[in-house]
């Protein structure tokens, strides 16, 4: 057989069994799967390439590779406008480390989404967001300064940003507008995100705005893995209703 059958018979196997096994579970070598398959690197290689492209392996440096399990993160208008909270709802668990956190001269696109002058001083924070202890998400995020000041010390207490606003600066944050899609990342994201291979990310822009007010208080951007997020968005203001037949 030939060495693109041969690798794509390998995956469509190891597809298989990988559905019935436990997310984190370690998969063969690509020397085990040479040996098992009698194929060369090229094509053991290729086989895992191809499980990790569709989103079912994930592999880590000095450790293996391993059955990956990817969430859906939802973005809709009717949920808050927290990583933790949908990142928890999915059943995962969540956290955040801050890589930088001051105050600094807001940057063109970003005032000009919060509704500020040019050069307002504003909150920018970098966060690395990890999903089960995996490296899921590069953040970065500005809030306005009046909603509320002491933002990098309440960070080291509180990690939702989202929770943060409510407490300190009585803001009932909620999306007002969001723009998702994909592209690769350059290398300081890879890096940031742990990437083995330049593969697409999901891009997430939004603006949060008061509830009460209208007014912007938070832009963010994130890169998420697709390894690792799967990002789901809900439009409209219901779910249609289905007849008996169960067509819409």
């Amino acid at each position: 057989m030939t060495e693109r059958t041969g690798y794509q018979d390998i995956a469509g196997r190891l597809a298989r069994e990988i559905a019935v096994l436990e997310p984190g579970s370690k998969i063969s070598s690509e020397h085990e799967l040479m040996e098992r398959f009698g194929v060369g690197r090229a094509s053991a290689r290729a086989a895992v390439q191809e499980l990790e492209r569709r989103g079912m392996v994930r592999r880590i440096r000095g450790s293996g590779t391993f059955v990956n399990r990817r969430i859906d993160y939802l973005i809709s208008k009717e949920l808050r406008p927290s990583w933790q909270r949908t990142v928890r709802a999915v059943g995962a668990t969540s956290r955040s480390t801050v890589l930088l956190s001051e105050v600094r001269p807001a940057p063109e696109h970003s005032a000009r989404y919060l509704g500020v002058g040019p050069e307002t001083p504003v909150h920018h924070m970098r966060r690395l967001r990890y999903v089960d202890d995996r490296v899921a998400a590069l953040a970065d995020e500005w809030v306005t300064c009046d909603v509320v000041t002491e933002l990098g010390a309440a960070l080291r207490i509180e990690e939702s940003l989202d929770e943060l606003l409510r407490q300190l600066g009585r803001v009932d944050s909620v999306r007002s507008w969001c723009r998702a899609g994909m592209e690769l990342p350059d290398d300081d994201v890879c890096r940031a995100l742990d990437m083995t291979t330049v593969a697409p990310v999901w891009v997430i822009e939004s603006i949060n705005r008061d509830a009460d007010t209208g007014t912007a208080v938070t832009y963010s951007k994130a890169w998420m893995r697709a390894d690792v997020i799967r990002v789901v968005m809900e439009i409209g203001d219901h779910i249609p209703c289905r007849t008996e037949e169960g067509k819409l």
